[in-house]
């Protein structure tokens, strides 16, 4: 019995110890799938990285309007030009001068008229009402220094209220615009324009939202 016995569990430990053998085989085969997993994991994000390398991506949408390099399969260099973008945005404005003597009469929020060249407009001076081709403008920016000699910049935008701005303007377009002043009766604009006189100035423009507010306080 102690023979058979011995013999049962020569088995069991030999069945033990190939079940261990078999295991440790197993676990061998799992590491080198999981290291070739990882090693073709690595090639794919090297292949990944060099695809995106033949193409350059724009910081923000836009349109190409100028290529600086030209042809296929040229190489540059780092931080070299390689084309003009221009953002695509729904936001316009037009860009004016006006000189220094005339900036004070201006504030901002102002209304004002506008030409756009390549539109044929027919303007009654006095009579924005009935003018034809002009479109409604209100001055938003006001430089605080001079960008040319003796002119300061202003932008004008869109005037919700007023005729939509047309949809085919190209950035770059010339314009001819005017800024409204303060309504006065005709026979002084007419005494002053014989005369050669500026508009008048008793005080200080004051924005159109500070008036509003000065309005409602009252």
């Amino acid at each position: 019995a102690e023979i058979e016995i011995d013999r049962v569990q020569a088995e069991a430990l030999d069945k033990i110890n190939k079940a261990e053998s078999d295991l440790n085989a197993t676990l061998s085969d799992q590491f080198d799938t999981q290291a070739e997993v990882t090693k073709l994991r690595n090639e794919l994000t090297n292949m990944e990285i060099r695809s995106q390398q033949y193409f350059i991506l724009a910081p923000q949408n836009g349109y190409v309007v100028k290529a600086s390099q030209a042809g296929i399969g040229e190489t540059i260099k780092e931080g070299d030009p390689v084309c003009t973008i221009f953002p695509q945005s729904s936001d316009v404005a037009v860009e004016m001068y006006v000189k220094a003597m005339d900036v004070p009469l201006i504030s901002k929020g102002r209304n004002g008229r506008i030409e756009f060249d390549g539109f044929p407009a027919l303007q009654f001076s006095g009579w924005p009402s009935i003018s034809v081709g002009s479109f409604g403008g209100k001055v938003e920016v006001i430089d605080y220094v001079n960008t040319r000699a003796g002119e300061f910049r202003i932008l004008v935008v869109p005037d919700a209220k007023d005729t939509p701005w047309p949809k085919q303007l190209r950035v770059g377009s010339g314009i001819k615009g005017w800024v409204m002043l303060d309504n006065v009766p005709v026979w002084y604009e007419l005494w002053r324009q014989l005369n050669g006189f500026p508009a008048s100035l008793y005080k200080e423009p004051i924005d159109e939202k500070e008036k509003e507010k000065s309005k409602s306080k009252e």
